[in-house]
């Protein structure tokens, strides 16, 4: 099972640049408060988040063709991979997401960029972001025009949740760790 400390180490060795490294962060920590709603091991989800775009910055136009075989190199279970592969189902990976793990990956790696763009216009960042505001922004489609909602969506009815209920898991995720992810606002 792959650790954060693993994932740490291999991020490490592939992404450098600054907003790649937020925006893993952002789904790491949304990743591990979908595995608390879900029951199993947080810290594992969070591990799974943090590595989900592991050869992005390398290869963009190539994503998720160059991490099964180095991630498995470096020893991670197969299961991790499929779950890392997922998040590109139907845009660049045929790996359709199956388990909880991996739907929640599918919806929150999109899904974590719209609640970002909204803490960032607030005084108070992420630190009382309400799901009412974020849910307004995200019916807004100029809002974070860049983040598919279609596919947050889809990602919401395979997890058999609302759009609102997986919103507020990962508000409330993101929120524990808002320092470290430059989501404090300007008030701060």
């Amino acid at each position: 099972m792959l650790t954060l400390e693993k994932a740490r180490e291999l991020n490490a060795a592939m992404v450098t640049e600054d907003h790649l490294l937020l925006h893993e962060l952002n789904v790491c920590y949304a990743m591990g408060a979908m595995a608390v709603h879900f029951g199993p091991n947080a810290v594992h989800w969070q591990a799974i988040g943090l590595l989900h775009d592991y050869d992005y910055e390398k290869y963009p136009e190539e994503h998720l063709r160059h991490t099964a075989q180095p991630l498995r190199d470096a020893g991670v279970d197969e299961e991790d991979i499929r779950a890392i592969l997922s998040h590109g189902y139907g845009i660049c990976s045929d790996v359709e997401p199956v388990s909880d793990l991996e739907k929640s990956l599918y919806t929150v790696d999109e899904l974590t960029g719209i609640i970002q763009a909204c803490a960032r216009m607030r005084p108070n960042g992420i630190q009382d972001l309400e799901v009412k505001s974020f849910m307004k922004k995200f019916k807004d489609k100029r809002f974070a025009a860049k983040c598919d909602r279609e596919l947050i969506l889809n990602g919401c009815e395979r997890l058999g949740m609302e759009l609102k209920d997986v919103a507020e898991i990962c508000i409330e995720g993101m929120r524990e760790h808002a320092k470290e992810l430059q989501l404090t606002g300007s008030e701060a």
